[in-house]
């Protein structure tokens, strides 16, 4: 059975700090389905529910919901089958999915799309998917990506994204970890990957290719179109049992980490913190049901990853929204087009997504002419100072003539061209974002809502809102939802910790990992540092891993430094303080250039908005080789005086950085120093620049003060 012993006392929140609802909602019936399925149980012998836990680290145990008595927390809790087939009933006839053939837009409809989904969970059933066994997908956003997530729930299986830029050995990692059973690839590509590690997978039964035709026939693998038509004659009762059986406690999916630190977790949501996560973000965020008017999204984002998951299908679900789906190459160019011709009425970029953007933005900027760049900073400076006051509760003032006009010569004109016109929710989350961008956006009449939470939390967890946003803040908490700060210091910061449904069950077969993550009384510590303010904004400082702690016991954050320095010196791409365990700060630097379109590699020809800088600066510099590694005097005379403007700035001696170093190459998801969100993966890049690190640290040097400048680098 599932009772586990922890040493911790999962009753101490209980009766004493909160009130908690009976959970007789969770039985709809006196039988209690066994751990296959198949064979029933009397109740008597299953764990009542006030002997649940708050967490659990097996696959095929239920869990204690953290149901309150009043506000959204008191909703009742719904299986992912409930919701979807609540929004069949409400919005049936209204376009669930969008995609391109060719040129040619194609779309289904809920009912369509709902039907696809039964006929792929029988199929699954056939195929002999086991209860709590996985489904592994593999491959770029598509309505198959979709179908086959919510089928393999469906069918009393785990959905398991695995992210497309995997190894084989780390897609041999989560499909054992899982045990899956069928594994769901895009294209040949990613099937090589499967092959590989073919025979190290004991539970794995078949292998489904839905993009492309089959270049060899093998046993057990299947195209898209035999794997769809595989579970005609599996009767419906068959399936409608298997769903019955399903109760809001259990788990229903898998997100695994990805792995910065270590092995990958696999991250078990139940379909309560799915379906309920849907719901509380929906009513606080204020989407509109789609018989109001219906909200589109473009999904492009990793959906191996929680955030993607979560807006472009349970959000869309629960308000019947439609989600159309970017080409494979969005993220080389293409999105641009795609959120041109879907025109989303909500948007969520990574930073590096709103980088990209800002970049183009100013690129076009800089080639128009003299009269149209004077209207625009003009209008900006308009944009900025009306947004600014609006943030700060001013929102009630009707708008002044001057923004009004800037709306029409220039606002407008941009929204257009970026696909956001009809835009009224920009979102950005996943990694830190520069206050730069966020004020360059914010100039342009476009505020964006920084979001903040984590795979365990099931994505968001705090919200910036149209009337409740703060500049380099992650917003307030989502309602239902607390947030507090543990164990904080005398300016309030500690680690930001989480309470709500949206609270994962715990990793799966990882009891210690579980944990750590989660307290005796079930609060989630989040690994990362942050405060709030008196109003209820969170802000968040860094995050205790990746805490430099230097060689003089100081602990320092490189988040706020490393933002500085690519302030400071619009150059640069990418910046990593260094100084672990270390006498003194230093930082590795990357130019901001090209990148290639089909592979994602940086290429050595920088971007014209940096072309653009090096003219200013009086540099003739083109390519990074002629910058990297201190090959261009006037380059790195204004990096020094970028970093000297930084360091005038630090709180304290330990906080300067005293010497750098220009790579010759910008980091990249293909080279492994980023992440499939381009979150940075500090150990990586540690392990693949250490010769690098350890020649700056061979010439000891002594820390920089007024009378003693800053020593040139080497």
């Amino acid at each position: 059975g599932c009772l586990h012993v922890t040493p911790h006392n999962p009753h101490a929140r209980m009766g004493l700090l909160r009130t908690h609802v009976s959970q007789e909602v969770l039985s709809p019936s006196l039988l209690h389905p066994s751990l296959s399925g198949t064979t029933q149980r009397p109740i008597s012998l299953a764990l009542a529910m006030s002997e649940l836990q708050f967490w659990t680290s097996q696959g095929d145990c239920e869990v204690k919901l953290r149901l309150s008595e009043l506000g959204p927390a008191a909703e009742p809790p719904v299986t992912v089958h409930q919701m979807f087939k609540r929004t069949v009933e409400q919005f049936g006839k209204h376009t669930a999915l969008g995609w391109k053939e060719g040129e040619q837009w194609k779309t289904a409809t809920y009912e369509e799309y709902y039907q696809q989904c039964r006929a792929a969970a029988k199929s699954f059933l056939k195929l002999g998917l086991e209860r709590y066994h996985g489904v592994g997908i593999l491959g770029f956003n598509s309505p198959e990506w979709f179908i086959t997530d919510i089928a393999a729930i469906l069918a009393g299986g785990f959905a398991v994204g695995i992210y497309t830029t995997n190894s084989p050995e780390a897609c041999q990692y989560v499909a054992e970890n899982c045990h899956a059973n069928i594994l769901v690839v895009e294209n040949h590509k990613q099937l090589q990957k499967i092959l590989q590690v073919e025979d190290k997978l004991p539970h794995l039964k078949a292998i489904i290719q839905y993009k492309d035709v089959l270049k060899e026939k093998r046993p057990n693998l299947y195209t898209w179109a035999e794997f769809m038509a595989m579970g005609s004659d599996v009767p419906d009762t068959q399936l409608d049992s298997i769903i019955a059986s399903q109760r809001p406690n259990q788990c229903c999916t898998l997100i695994y980490t990805s792995g910065t630190t270590g092995q990958p977790k696999g991250v078990m949501l139940s379909h309560d913190n799915l379906t309920w996560t849907a719901y509380a973000t929906g009513l606080h965020v204020r989407l509109t049901d789609a018989n109001v008017a219906q909200e589109s999204v473009v999904s492009y984002l990793p959906l191996s990853h929680i955030a993607a998951q979560m807006v472009d299908i349970w959000l869309t679900m629960r308000v019947g929204g439609a989600t159309y789906f970017a080409q494979p190459d969005a993220l080389k160019g293409t999105l641009i087009n795609t959120l041109r011709e879907v025109r989303p009425t909500a948007f969520m970029g990574v930073p590096r997504v709103w980088e990209k953007m800002q970049e183009k933005l100013k690129s076009a900027g800089a080639k128009s002419s003299t009269v149209r760049r004077k209207v625009a900073t003009w209008a900006k400076g308009v944009g900025l100072q009306t947004n600014l006051s609006k943030m700060k509760g001013g929102s009630t003032a009707p708008a002044s003539l001057n923004y009004r006009l800037a709306k029409k010569l220039v606002f407008r004109k941009v929204r257009k061209a970026l696909g956001l016109d009809r835009c009224t929710k920009c979102y950005t989350g996943a990694a830190p974002i520069a206050k730069e961008t966020l004020e360059f956006f914010l100039s342009l009449d476009m505020p964006v809502y920084e979001l903040y939470g984590m795979s365990e939390s099931t994505g968001p967890h705090t919200i910036s809102l149209p009337d409740a946003f703060y500049l380099t803040s992650c917003g307030k908490v989502i309602s239902g939802c607390e947030t507090k700060i543990f164990s904080p210091d005398e300016e309030g910061i500690g680690e930001v910790c989480f309470w709500g449904r949206h609270v994962f069950m715990g990793y799966l077969n990882m009891p210690d990992k579980t944990e750590e993550a989660l307290d005796a009384e079930g609060w989630l510590h989040s690994g990362d540092l942050g405060k709030q303010n008196t109003d209820g904004f969170l802000f968040i400082t860094g995050r205790i891993k990746e805490l430099i702690i230097t060689a003089g016991g100081e602990n320092i954050p490189p988040v706020p430094i490393e933002d500085a320095v690519k302030e400071a010196v619009p150059l640069i791409s990418n910046a990593m303080l260094i100084g672990d365990k270390r006498k003194f700060l230093s930082m590795l630097l990357t130019i901001k250039c090209q990148v290639n379109a089909d592979t994602g590699e940086p290429e050595d020809e920088l971007t014209e908005e940096a072309v653009e800088q090096c003219r200013k600066l009086g540099s003739t510099a083109t390519r990074v080789s002629q910058i990297a590694r201190g090959r261009d005097n006037v380059i790195d005379t204004a990096i020094q005086e970028g970093i000297k403007r930084v360091n005038d700035k630090a709180v304290s001696n330990a906080q300067r950085i005293q010497k750098w170093i220009v790579l010759e190459r910008d980091f990249s998801i293909p080279g492994g120093e980023l992440g499939p969100t381009m979150k940075l993966k500090r150990p990586v890049v540690l392990k693949m620049y250490k010769e690098q690190i350890d020649n700056i640290y061979k010439e000891m040097v002594t820390p920089s003060t007024p009378e003693n400048p800053l020593p040139p680098k080497q």
